[in-house]
């Protein structure tokens, strides 16, 4: 079972205004503390005990890049070299996808979430949050701290409220998640922005020697931002940021990072995205471009030393 921080509910007095109960809810919500989620240590007979996994259960990693329409929602799952098993959700789409989110977790056979990530509060990744949270017991919920006060973004304060749940603040250099062969960590945002796209959670996932970089909705300052760091790793997989906009993806980026895979998480919307420059600028550099729009939901199995991209 997972463990969670229980806190007492907060009343919300009637009328009060959207602006000040979704700024009253993030500031009563978030967690300065980025370590994470304790798990109970293995006891006889555990998988953990001998320090290698069950026969027939060898380390893998399973990226699903769902197919949510206009919108951004991956599925990690990952059993490492002791047995350990972890699954991360990042982003669960728009509303409109929320039953379909859920139905995808559940046939995927997931019964709990250990970390839930926000990357930033736009609502085609924050829309499905409630229906994730109602639907799954969580372990822990990451966000960027911003000021926010759609009606989306409330429902989901409430909501991870409801759960007794705190959100833990996102910042560059935060591992969540360090195995001896598996480590996930925040490289954004770097600093403050007032863009939202720019306080995207951008991760590294890295499983093995394998990494996968997923950047929210990050734009061309944060890329920035983060090279300057330097702190951009060189990717196998790289989760395009905002969808494949012209704003996003820049060609100092993509010399730096070296994906051989680019996913593109979209669907029908009124933007232009994915964006015809972000498309030629992937094709110059060589990477193998998948989009949810044309190919549905993108897989990506990691096994050892082998990288495999399937599509449903």
């Amino acid at each position: 079972m997972i463990p969670v921080t229980k806190r007492k509910l907060i009343s919300i007095p009637a009328g009060t205004a959207l602006v000040l109960l979704a700024v009253l809810l993030a500031g009563s919500l978030f967690s300065f503390s980025c370590a994470p989620a304790p798990r109970p240590p293995a006891g006889p007979g555990d998988p953990g005990d001998s320090g290698k996994p069950p026969a027939g259960k060898q380390p893998e990693l399973r990226a699903f890049f769902i197919n949510v329409g206009q919108g951004d929602s991956c599925l990690i799952m990952a059993r490492t070299g002791s047995g350990e098993e972890f699954t991360l959700l990042v982003d669960a789409g728009p509303a409109g996808a929320s039953e379909g989110v859920v139905e995808f977790l559940r046939e995927a056979g997931v019964t709990e979430i250990d970390y839930l990530v926000f990357t930033h509060p736009h609502e085609d990744h924050i829309g499905g949050g409630k229906a994730v949270l109602d639907a799954f017991e969580v372990g822990k919920v990451y966000m960027p701290k911003t000021s926010h006060t759609t009606g989306a973004y409330e429902q989901l304060l409430l909501t991870i409220e409801s759960k007794g749940l705190t959100v833990t603040q996102v910042r560059a250099g935060k591992v969540i998640l360090e195995e001896k062969d598996f480590e996930v960590e925040f490289l954004g945002p770097v600093k403050s922005y007032e863009d939202l796209n720019d306080c995207s959670a951008v991760m590294s996932l890295t499983f093995g020697k394998k990494v996968l970089l997923l950047m929210g909705d990050a734009e061309a300052q944060a890329e920035k931002d983060m090279l300057e760091a330097g702190i951009v790793p060189d990717a196998d997989v790289l989760k395009v940021g905002h969808h494949g906009a012209s704003t996003s993806t820049s060609g100092e980026f993509l010399k730096v990072s070296r994906p051989s895979v680019a996913v593109i998480s979209v669907g029908p919307n009124p933007y232009g995205h994915p964006s015809k420059t972000v498309l030629d600028r992937l094709e110059r550099a060589g990477v193998k471009v998948y989009r949810t729009d044309l190919h549905g939901t993108v897989e990506v199995v990691i096994k050892g030393d082998r990288l495999d991209v399937s599509t449903r």
